[in-house]
């Protein structure tokens, strides 16, 4: 039997160990030239922040027009409060409008929130907005959200808002018929700043 040099089975020792040390110069190693790869980070937000969404990703309404269409996956409840506000969006502002009876000419404020929510089977009389601060559960929902101060409310529904105000103008109740113009969908979003958030229970 032959035997290997002292010096050449050290050798061999050290390349073996060696290889089993460090197994694998993988493909994706190789690839970025023996850099370990590094996974790719997600793109940051537009504007530097996460969008806030009043649903379930995905969820959101769409506007057709000055209506609102309901997503795919939205609850019955959803879809038809939906409905209800189609149904008087471009009434008139009119103060106190919706509030001895759900039907009326003209809506103010709380009083388009109150029939879009009773058409959704989530509200049995109209309440005004000191009155909706108190409503429902505390904070945003999933699916609708009434934002409420003593002056003014509107609501959230499937991301789409519904106002009778079209910004962050005047929500005083002396100004506010003068710078309405009733009740609509409204393709942008406001500052909650100052408003209490509520939503029905589950939604």
């Amino acid at each position: 039997m032959t035997k290997t040099p002292r010096h050449l089975s050290a050798l061999a020792a050290i390349a073996l160990g060696g290889a089993l040390l460090a197994p694998a110069a993988s493909a994706a190693t190789l690839e970025t030239g023996g850099a370990a790869p590094v996974a790719p980070k997600p793109p940051a937000p537009a504007g530097g922040a996460a969008p806030a969404l009043e649903g379930a990703p995905g969820a959101r309404g769409r506007l057709a027009g000055d209506r609102a269409v309901a997503p795919p996956s939205a609850p019955p409840a959803v879809v038809k409060a939906i409905e209800a506000a189609n149904a008087i969006a471009g009434k008139p502002y009119r103060y106190g409008g919706g509030h001895r009876s759900f039907e009326d000419t003209g809506y103010d404020c709380s009083g388009a929130v109150s029939y879009a929510l009773s058409g959704g089977g989530l509200l049995k009389a109209p309440l005004d907005s000191s009155s909706f601060m108190r409503w429902g559960a505390r904070g945003p929902g999933r699916w609708i959200t009434v934002y409420t101060n003593p002056g003014h409310a509107y609501v959230v529904i499937a991301g789409l808002r519904f106002d009778t105000s079209l910004g962050d103008g005047p929500t005083n109740r002396r100004t506010l018929a003068s710078t309405a113009k009733g009740p609509q969908w409204r393709g942008s979003g406001r500052s909650m700043r100052g408003y209490v958030a509520r939503h029905p229970v589950g939604l």
